[in-house]
């Protein structure tokens, strides 16, 4: 699964599986051995879990990089690697 960013502690990966298509656009947040998805737009939690500040600091960094996330999640979808994105500073 390609990596994306990584910042605080929190490590920002997203992956597409080419033989089914997701229907939605989500990206998954590991923080030490706890791991959740989020949508990107909206930025919303969708499974799993990750302690609340990080959870804040990854929804934060998602409103920030929406763009981004979006035209990576595209890139993986036509089978190409995505584009690494700044962390929060």
């Amino acid at each position: 699964m390609p990596e994306l960013s990584r910042f605080y502690g929190v490590i920002i990966r997203m992956y597409a599986e080419p033989s089914e298509r997701h229907h939605l656009a989500h990206f998954h947040a590991y923080y030490q051995e706890q791991v959740a998805v989020f949508s990107i737009s909206p930025v919303a939690s969708l499974a799993g879990s990750i302690p609340q500040r990080q959870q804040r600091l990854v929804e934060a960094w998602a409103e920030l990089h929406q763009t981004e996330l979006m035209a990576d999640w595209q890139l993986l979808q036509d089978g190409r690697k995505p584009a690494p994105i700044s962390p929060l500073q």
